[in-house]
């Protein structure tokens, strides 16, 4: 659905995104993450046809059109971190400019309001002035505009920003739902814990470069084979430890007082074996569990603790 191949922006000697290149599916919910400065809201821009880039390609789908092109910026709805609403227009009358813009009839404008609206629970909001709102409807409705023309990709940029748990809950529900339609969505945003929840895929920037992107479960097997496993001791840590190593397929990562920390080990049933030649090995144990693993420790591994800047 969406291609970016080698794109690159420079202000001056300053390089925002140096040479990303990226493949979304048709379909996904695309999650990216990234320190502020990393160049997430550049490169949206950019897809967006909001600023011009230095080099590379951008394609959406099939299409040649150019990036910025009327033909591509239809093909495209976008939800910025900072959105703006008129504040002296109301609901239905907020839809019905935006559907103009697009050159729609006005009655298939009234009808997809409708449907849009009831869609991010805003049906009872019609008759109601914008600047009325919380900031959490006002996002649903800039969803909802977005969607108004059918584009074949939804692009939102941090559209959790500054809402409260119930809103943030509102607008995780609604993505997940628009994707379970089949929507093509991307999506940047801080909250990580969101992200994996509900994204199929994500990518990870850092000072402007891609750093990894695909299914979070496969970047975590890639990373540290998958799992961390805790394995308590009780007895003969020392020989634990020692058979441990030896191991070619494990890692020890840390030793404590009563409990090893290993990464590897292959499959569950290789990990069960392991642990079975571990107790063949007179150590005792009192119990191993699996850590899993989760986003955020795969940001923090992969920026190198994420400074912000």
């Amino acid at each position: 659905m969406l291609y970016i191949n080698n794109l690159t922006k420079n202000y001056g000697s300053f390089t925002a995104v140096n040479h990303l290149t990226l493949h979304i599916p048709e379909g996904d919910l695309f999650g990216f993450v990234g320190p502020n400065g990393a160049g997430k809201t550049t490169t949206i821009r950019i897809v967006c046809g909001l600023l011009r880039a230095s080099s590379g390609l951008v394609v959406i789908g099939d299409s040649e059109a150019p990036v910025g092109s009327r033909e591509m910026k239809r093909m495209i709805g976008y939800v910025p971190d900072f959105f703006g609403v008129y504040d002296n227009l109301k609901v239905r009358e907020y839809m019905d400019m935006y559907g103009s813009m697009y050159g729609m009839y006005s009655r298939d404008i009234a009808k997809l309001s409708d449907d849009l609206l009831e869609l991010v629970n805003l049906s009872d909001k019609k008759d109601v002035y914008v600047d009325t709102l919380s900031r959490g409807m006002k996002q649903r409705l800039c969803v909802a505009r977005a969607l108004l023309h059918n584009p074949k990709l939804l692009i939102l940029d941090e559209p959790s920003s500054g809402l409260d748990p119930r809103a943030r809950v509102e607008m995780k529900e609604l993505l997940k739902n628009l994707h379970s339609m089949g929507k093509t969505i991307v999506i940047s945003s801080h909250i990580l814990s969101e992200l994996s929840e509900m994204c199929t895929s994500i990518g990870i920037m850092n000072r402007g470069q891609l750093v990894t992107a695909g299914r979070i479960e496969d970047i975590m097997q890639q990373l540290s084979g998958g799992k961390r496993i805790h394995v308590q001791v009780i007895s003969d840590m020392e020989a634990a430890v020692r058979f441990l190593k030896e191991q070619a397929n494990v890692r020890v990562e840390s030793v404590r007082e009563n409990e090893i920390i290993i990464s590897g080990g292959g499959t569950d049933e290789e990990v069960s074996a392991l642990i079975g030649r571990l107790i063949q090995n007179e150590v005792v144990l009192t119990g191993f569990y699996k850590e899993e693993g989760n986003l955020e420790s795969l940001f923090m591994q992969l920026t190198g603790g994420g400074e912000e800047q």
